[in-house]
């Protein structure tokens, strides 16, 4: 598996695939990950829905809230 990720991990395809990652549920195998995305994956509780949330954070999309009054903000729902 580390050979067909080319050594490297899945996620960030940087850092050296050094531990064997799973599902918590199922216990099937997905892939081999570097340290620090592994322990991404956990502190994110492996739910997708943080995933996504994660994601739109980063990308900027999560916090665009907008102007109703001067110094009233509404946040997207």
């Amino acid at each position: 598996m580390i050979a067909a990720q080319g050594g490297l991990c899945c996620l960030c395809l940087r850092a050296p695939a050094v531990h064997v990652d799973h599902c918590h549920t199922t216990g099937r195998v997905r892939g081999v990950l570097c340290f620090n995305c592994n322990v991404g994956l956990g502190l994110l509780k492996e739910n997708p829905d943080r995933f996504r949330r994660a994601a739109a954070y980063v990308e900027g999309n999560l916090w665009n809230p907008t102007l109703v009054a001067q110094g009233v903000y509404r946040q997207p729902s």
